[in-house]
């Protein structure tokens, strides 16, 4: 027989884009530089991504035609103060443009502050370990909420600030200060912007103690700006946590990382208004480290396990830990077989439902990503988009996955067998 799970009627359904990912042109971005060097480990340049800067318009009218509720976006640092204490109102009356066709679309706009990219001159600085960046990104925050607080219905600090401690623990990154000068990239970004390489901290990429304690403060401090401008707008940061699991010899591996990565974040948003979760799957550890993923799994376009039920236990892992509210920020699948994606959003909106069920305070349930869109290190090959662009002409096409859940937003009920 088959059942219906009832969501609040309030309940956020929605996809999710990043601007460095779908707008094009982020000249003043540490993220361009790195694109564009040399020594870089980007497959390719975001060049003019899907041009979202100039076809937002369009794009949120058909994100909305599809049945969605929300939509999570990003405003760009890099645009906004281009140069350090020079804040553009053009980019802030640009993003206000943006957040006021949300509205007429009937759209709640959940936006990111920070979404890995920061502008150059602050990565000549430090970056994300640098003492001054807390105060710097708190009044970043305050002048984009002065001018767009009223149109925001949810507000996201920082991105995935646990995400370099996740990829260190798949053995990539985790340089010490001391080592970036062996490091080709941040040896030229350092040489380029005429630093040391010492100070090469990308939001990405740092993940020494020093960055840790920057990020925190800087989330805080950005939400004390925050609710300066607007008290009452919902205020949380977004962490990227993987379902933790091991074998037989992977125990203690398997608690150290999630101690590292998931545990210690969770217990730093205690006291916010919400924690947004993002998951795509498992890791699982065995005796000698990341245990191979089980024979005859099926496997996303990155070659890793296709495992939505992760979402359900990080879920009950961030309901646990924090105790507060929590909104799925970010969750999909990297794959040319949409059909695989239909089936993978209905095995993850099907653990959302059995937390709810279950009395666990979820206030969404936003996909990753909109659209087909710039993968960060893995360029353009990714397919994680509900909809499909056509970047010599930048015409975009629904899929099914659209279609199948756009379909369940606008229903706000989840037929389960």
């Amino acid at each position: 027989m088959t059942v219906s799970y009832p969501f609040p009627q309030n309940f956020l359904w929605g996809v999710a884009t990043a601007a460095h990912q779908v707008e094009g042109n982020n000249v003043n971005s540490d993220a361009w530089l790195l694109e564009h060097l040399p020594q870089t480990m980007f497959a390719e340049p975001s060049g003019d991504a899907i041009d979202h800067y100039h076809r937002y318009r369009e794009d949120i009218a058909l994100l909305a035609s599809l049945g969605f509720n929300s939509f999570r976006l990003s405003v760009e640092w890099a645009r906004i103060e281009p140069e350090e204490g020079h804040f553009s109102k053009a980019e802030l009356n640009h993003y206000r443009r943006v957040l006021e066709v949300c509205h007429e679309h009937g759209l709640t706009p959940v936006v990111t502050y920070h979404h890995f990219t920061s502008p150059r001159w602050l990565l000549a600085a430090g970056g994300w370990e640098d003492a001054r960046t807390p105060e710097l990104f708190a009044r970043y925050c305050g002048k984009v909420t002065e001018h767009l607080g009223d149109l925001i219905g949810v507000a996201c600090t920082l991105n995935e600030p646990n995400l370099p401690w996740l990829l260190k623990s798949f053995g990539i990154g985790g340089e010490s200060p001391e080592q970036r000068g062996s490091v080709p990239v941040w040896a030229a970004a350092a040489s380029t912007l005429g630093v040391g390489a010492d100070k090469m901290a990308p939001f990405q990429f740092s993940s020494t103690e020093a960055g840790f304690d920057v990020k925190l403060a800087a989330h805080r401090a950005g939400t004390a700006a925050i609710k300066a401008w607007q008290p009452d707008l919902m205020v949380g940061w977004t962490l990227a946590n993987s379902d933790i699991q091991s074998v037989d010899g992977g125990q203690d591996a398997a608690e150290q990382v999630r101690r590292d990565v998931n545990e210690r974040f969770l217990e730093a948003s205690r006291g916010d208004d919400f924690v947004g979760i993002q998951t795509y799957g498992r890791t699982v550890y065995g005796p000698d480290g990341l245990a191979p993923a089980p024979e005859g799994a099926a496997m996303n376009q990155m070659g890793e396990e296709i495992y939505p039920q992760a979402l359900e236990a990080t879920i009950r892992e961030a309901a646990r830990v924090a105790g507060i509210p929590v909104i799925v920020t970010e969750n999909g699948l990297a794959t040319e077989d949409d059909a695989q994606r239909v089936d993978y959003y209905k095995a993850a909106v099907d653990g959302v439902a059995a937390c709810l069920a279950d009395g666990i305070d979820v206030r969404g349930y936003i996909a990753w990503t909109a659209f087909d869109n710039y993968e960060w290190v893995f360029g353009y090959r990714p397919k994680f988009g509900l909809i499909a662009v056509d970047r010599a002409t930048q015409q975009r096409t629904p899929k099914e996955s659209a279609l199948w859940l756009g379909g369940v937003a606008a229903g706000a009920r989840v037929p389960v067998a």
